[in-house]
């Protein structure tokens, strides 16, 4: 056989595994929401690979997560026709989450919520200035905040995935060299069960939630308003215009922060007669629970009167963080290209109370170095026809 038909028997097998190659790729198949699993697989400026884990129960429902910020990407959940819908904000592909020009699915930390003038004063006395990026405050973590960081993330099993990431001293002004782990866990109840856990080898403060922008109906074309909501806490932590808290605790009762009973979102939301409304554009705030930290004791309850679809929270935190979307205005393009509109979504963030180390009488933030900080949130869901 002459070398030149070798080298075309060769040329043709090379282009038939090429076409092979393609066609597998082409035939990929999605997640339940939709989702292509390459289009998560990239590698960072500094190296770091990133790619999409998916956790399925026995129910059929799914959730799935990536590297950045350990985000939530997806959660898809069965309506009252027993169609499934996707209930989170976020995006089909890995990179509009590496400019970290949002906070959609994230693990919020080292600090969640607002710390006013980006300082605090620990209970030894020693004081410091943290990063700002929410005026002269510092809100969710700084600039840099864990939203933005990558998780090493490995998957023990279909339905269980562990985030872990290494908060260095001084990161965005915070003390101490802190360790974090966050474990994210869908149950055959229907129930995404998140465990935080952290250590740090100097005092420090913690405040680790998740930062999802629900959306029950399953259509990101809808507002929030008209979902039913309801609140297990008598009383809201106050703030000043800045959304800082003022270190009172004032009750709810007879107030639009009223939840104790369930009530439509938008009923009430523009009474900016109400100083907290007006300050909050809508809801924006800190609720005290009365749960104590009961795990078992429904903190929140959320229902979508479109899809039939209904959300609990469970929490060990004393407090939550209502916010009806307010700021979103269309210019985030997110999944099958759907423009996020003001008030599409809805946040539930558990927590401890923002800017706690500058209010003693708050419940204490402070991680020592002989202990272990825990927290633990559920996110149940159901269907109410």
């Amino acid at each position: 056989m002459s070398m030149k038909k070798i080298f075309f028997i060769l040329a043709v097998f090379a282009l038939c595994v090429s076409c092979v190659t393609k066609g597998t790729k082409g035939q990929e198949q999605p997640t339940k929401s939709g989702l292509y699993p390459s289009n998560f697989v990239t590698t960072t400026a500094d190296g770091q690979k990133t790619q999409l884990y998916a956790l399925k129960n026995a129910n059929g429902m799914e959730v799935c997560v990536t590297n950045i910020g350990g985000r939530i990407v997806s959660i898809c959940v069965p309506d009252k026709n027993g169609n499934f819908q996707d209930v989170v904000l976020g995006f089909d592909s890995i990179q509009p989450y590496i400019p970290v020009t949002t906070n959609f699915g994230g693990i919020i930390g080292r600090y969640g919520n607002r710390i006013a003038n980006g300082k605090i004063m620990l209970s030894n006395r020693a004081t410091y200035t943290l990063r700002q990026n929410d005026g002269k405050n510092t809100l969710h973590g700084g600039p840099r905040g864990f939203h933005t960081c990558f998780f090493d993330i490995e998957q023990p099993d279909s339905s269980k995935v562990v985030c872990t990431y290494l908060a260095n001293d001084n990161e965005e002004g915070f003390p101490g060299k802190m360790p974090v782990t966050v474990t994210y866990t869908l149950t055959n109840d229907n129930a995404l069960d998140i465990n935080y856990e952290a250590t740090s080898n100097q005092l420090t403060v913690v405040n680790l939630t998740n930062h999802s922008y629900f959306n029950l109906s399953g259509d990101p074309n809808n507002t929030v308003l008209d979902n039913m909501l309801y609140l297990n806490a008598d009383a809201y932590t106050p703030t000043n215009v800045e959304l800082i808290p003022t270190g009172k605790i004032d009750k709810v009762a007879g107030t639009p922060l009223d939840f104790t009973k369930p009530a439509a979102i938008g009923a009430r939301i523009n009474d900016t007669t109400f100083e907290a409304i007006k300050f909050g554009k809508g809801y924006d705030h800190n609720f005290v629970l009365n749960t104590k930290g009961d795990i078992n004791a429904v903190a929140a309850k959320v229902v979508s009167p479109s899809s039939g679809i209904s959300m609990e929270v469970y929490t060990t935190e004393p407090g939550i963080q209502v916010y009806t979307g307010n700021f979103l205005d269309g210019t985030n393009l997110g999944k099958k290209g759907i423009a996020y509109q003001y008030r599409t979504a809805l946040c539930l963030e558990t927590q401890h109370f923002p800017d706690s180390p500058n209010h003693p009488n708050f419940p204490s933030t402070e991680l020592w170095p002989d202990s272990v900080y825990q927290s633990h949130t559920i996110y149940k869901f159901g269907i109410e026809k």
